[in-house]
């Protein structure tokens, strides 16, 4: 009896942090076959759930926080162990009894700065419409058509800015009635939740949602499917209920419309990455793909990889902030299968997977052999 009380206790504490799901597990172990983790190390998302259906997880051990949510294995469970829930929901019991290792302070960072300044970054909030200079991008205002919502990294990171710009001057050519909320904005707040920070999160989106509230935000267009998935699916939580479109599904219909005019050719061999935010967890496969579909002279060839089956870049989950070492970088692995594939360009349509192969093509010198793209700069090109 003197051992079953605390492992009782442990089992409800991760019930009542989301982890419930784990007590269906029945170590079949298709999430390992899946995780590509165990492209790179060797990992077991099943020896975590094991753990944590007889009350002793290791919360302290950086295992717990490997996981990039990219969804492939609840993707492939028979027995909808919500793998994703689970891990989070050990985060969540880590976060409330302040562990904190090493390898996290990067975490912690980014959430002071969340809490101070609405960004990960540590960066001025002054500075977040900084992106926009000599654009002519306005203000929102109630009348317009869409909210565009760049996220931090497009509204901070310099390579990733060129994502914001292109947006802009595309959005601009179609004649769309636009504007972004600048200073108002806060982070989404989605990586900090998968880091366990419940807290924080939801700091961020309910000062959110009153900004878009006030300012009669009704339709709200986003670059990061990070984004995309948290205003569509984890604000409703908060009894709000916006529409969000990604910026993917935009071009497509502005195209489709007549009101987005392509005029020039892209002869390039061009190969696509599906961002898991993107694809996995909300099933927008086609419409990037349609997009580059109609640009003339571009040669699109997919990835052995690709829609469900997309390899991750390694960024989700809160990894973003979390260093991994080169040897372990799933994104080395999708640089190799573009290049492989004969691909002179490998596009996609997210901040962390444009900065995840960024680095690897830094890293493995193949600044001179493929070039990684947003969508949206490829078709900035050619209209």
């Amino acid at each position: 009896m003197e051992t079953e009380a605390p492992i009782k206790e442990v089992i409800e504490e991760i019930k009542e942090c989301g982890g419930d799901a784990v007590k269906f597990c029945y170590q079949c172990g298709k999430c390992d076959t899946v995780c590509p983790w165990n492209k790179v190390t060797t990992f077991s998302m099943r020896k975590l759930i094991r753990e944590a259906t007889f009350g002793i997880p290791e919360i302290e051990l950086e295992e717990v926080w490997r996981c990039t949510t990219c969804g492939k294995c609840p993707q492939e469970c028979p027995r909808d162990v919500k793998q994703i829930d689970d891990m989070v929901a050990l985060r969540r019991m880590a976060t409330g009894y302040g562990v904190s290792p090493a390898f996290l302070k990067p975490v912690r960072s980014a959430s002071a700065s969340l809490a101070a300044e609405g960004n990960p970054f540590v960066q001025e909030r002054a500075k977040r419409a900084d992106w926009a200079e000599g654009l002519n991008v306005k203000t929102f205002t109630e009348e317009m058509e869409v909210l565009y919502f760049p996220c931090c990294y497009v509204s901070y990171d310099q390579r990733l800015k060129e994502v914001a710009q292109a947006t802009a001057r595309i959005l601009s050519k179609a004649g769309v009635e636009f504007g972004i909320l600048g200073t108002k904005e806060n982070c989404c707040g989605e990586s900090i939740r998968k880091t366990g920070n419940e807290k924080v999160f939801k700091s961020m989106a309910r000062e959110n949602i009153k900004t878009f509230i006030e300012n009669g935000v009704k339709k709200i267009l986003v670059s990061s499917p990070h984004c995309y998935h948290t205003f569509k699916n984890e604000y409703p939580e908060f009894k709000v209920n916006f529409e969000v479109v990604h910026i993917s599904q935009y071009l497509c219909e502005l195209i489709n419309e007549g009101r987005l005019q392509i005029s020039k050719e892209y002869g390039k061999k061009v190969t696509y990455h599906d961002p898991c935010y993107l694809g996995r967890h909300n099933g927008i496969y086609d419409e990037p793909r349609g997009v580059l579909k109609k640009i003339p002279g571009l040669e699109l060839n997919e990835m052995a990889e690709s829609r469900q089956d997309s390899l991750c870049c390694g960024m989700g989950g809160g990894r973003i902030w979390i260093d991994t070492k080169m040897s372990e970088r799933f994104s080395n692995l999708r640089i190799e299968e573009a290049i492989g594939l004969g691909a002179e360009v490998l596009v996609t349509s997210c901040p962390y997977c444009i900065d995840a192969l960024e680095e690897s093509r830094s890293g493995l010198n193949y600044e001179d052999v493929i070039q990684v793209k947003d969508i949206t700069e490829i078709l900035q090109e050619v209209i």
